[in-house]
């Protein structure tokens, strides 16, 4: 992808993939849907293969709604870190393209259950300034890549390897890189 001229760019819907050199600790081998970009505004996401290994109901004392006392929480990002967030993913076969509905109240995301969505809480989200994402691309911090289905059915823990395993042999390679790779 050509990243020259970004006045034209949006990766609305795509996943951002971390590369292998990228080591801030908020973001070392994380797999981010990004829900909103513009090269003139910014973009926002939210990791994917965050879990933060808690439930809502283990986070907040009261619920309004108990059925969401079982969603799990996610780390989505260093930003905005004070707010809890539902959102639902949904693969969209006629559109080809994963639905991403976030900032649900808790009536919504309970109907969203209800109607067999997978309901998932984000602790935060990740946050890009007008040009920033821009320079992370053409610095090669990421890899982009427009989602299939199968991305819906990885394990948290696995999805940054096996995303790029599935992607190209190329990417498969990446995905062996060490952890720390100064130790190899």
């Amino acid at each position: 992808m050509n990243f020259e001229d970004a006045s034209q760019l949006s990766l609305d819907g795509n996943v951002l993939l971390a590369d292998p050199s990228l080591t801030d600790p908020h973001f070392r081998r994380t797999v981010l849907f990004l829900n909103g970009h513009s090269s003139v505004v910014g973009a926002e996401g939210y990791v994917l293969n965050r879990p933060l290994g808690k439930t809502v109901g283990e986070l907040t004392l009261s619920m309004e709604t108990p059925d969401l006392k079982e969603v799990p929480v996610f780390v989505g990002g260093p930003v905005a870190t004070e707010h809890l967030v539902f959102a639902t993913l949904q693969w969209q076969t006629g559109e080809r393209k994963v639905d991403f509905s976030h900032r649900l109240s808790p009536g919504e995301a309970s109907a969203r259950i209800a109607e067999g969505f997978e309901v998932r809480a984000y602790v935060g989200h990740a946050g890009w300034a007008a040009g920033q994402l821009e320079r992370e691309l053409k610095e090669r911090a990421w890899i982009t890549y427009l989602p299939d289905a199968r991305i819906l059915k990885l394990k948290p823990n696995d999805m940054w390897r096996e995303t790029l395993e599935f992607m190209s042999p190329w990417h498969s390679l990446l995905a062996m890189t060490p952890d720390d790779p100064s130790l190899n």
